[in-house]
């Protein structure tokens, strides 16, 4: 019974999060540039260890040479690499591109997958990235996208205590419903990169400070949206010098939406 109480209570707080994001960035969307879904799935790929800017800054020059899966599978690999060097990591980027490209070609007449499952026999796609394509290409909330951002935000507002992203990306998916899915990673993303980063969060600016265990600006939780944790429910430390969130939650904050 605890466990379902306490379920409840993290569940009523995601919703008013969810609420009060949505207020806040009423017009988010994906801020990967894309005319069509292997564009978006090629943006996402690029997008891993990488900011989102920087691959809206590549992809006009890549896709006016390859603009479709046909282009890009046949494509140089040296020509592809040299078109994608700014964003890193480019030489695995260029193979996981073009061999995703070249599977697409050979196993879906040329057309990105609307399956999840089909989607993760791409070489360089894990379920992140397969989260934006389904949603932001598709309309398919398939699962939660967990970039950094939603990684770092989801336990430091104490709806996780996980720091694998498929464990939080579960948690997740109890929690929010499933409509809401993307809607919740998208807003969180926002808010990440706005107000709540991985250095210094801005907690005194924060419209969610009344509801985050972490916050260095409230004292408890308010009452309306559940109960204050307790010694059953550990809170993640806020990300300060003298309590700093885990590595694997904090870092890599220029991350994309869609890093694999």
């Amino acid at each position: 019974m605890a466990i379902l109480r306490r379920t409840a209570g993290r569940r009523q707080r995601a919703l008013e999060i969810l609420v009060r994001l949505k207020k806040r960035y009423p017009d988010a969307r994906c801020s990967l540039d894309y005319a069509s879904p292997v564009q978006l799935l090629v943006a996402t790929i690029l997008s891993a260890q990488c900011t989102d800017e920087r691959v809206n800054q590549v992809t006009p020059a890549l896709f006016t040479q390859f603009p479709d899966a046909p282009a890009l599978a046949a494509a140089p690999l040296e020509t592809l690499e040299s078109l994608i060097r700014s964003t890193g990591f480019y030489r695995n980027k260029a193979r996981h591109i073009q061999g995703a490209c070249q599977r697409i070609v050979a196993e879906y007449s040329g057309q990105v997958p609307r399956r999840m499952e089909d989607l993760l026999t791409l070489p360089g796609v894990a379920r992140k990235t397969a989260n934006v394509v389904l949603a932001h290409a598709f309309g398919i909330n398939a699962g939660v996208t967990v970039d950094t951002h939603v990684k770092r935000l989801t336990y430091r507002l104490g709806l996780t205590t996980h720091t694998e992203p498929e464990r939080i990306e579960r948690d997740l998916m109890e929690l929010i419903p499933r409509p809401d899915w993307e809607n919740w990673s998208i807003r969180l993303i926002y808010h990440g990169r706005a107000v709540c980063n991985a250095r210094k969060p801005l907690c005194s600016e924060c419209l969610l400070a009344d509801l985050c265990p972490s916050s260095t600006h409230r004292v408890d939780l308010s009452p309306s949206v559940g109960s204050a944790p307790t010694s059953e429910t550990p809170v993640p430390a806020v990300a300060t010098p003298e309590t700093p969130v885990p590595a694997s939650v904090a870092h890599q904050d220029s991350v994309g939406v869609g890093t694999p």
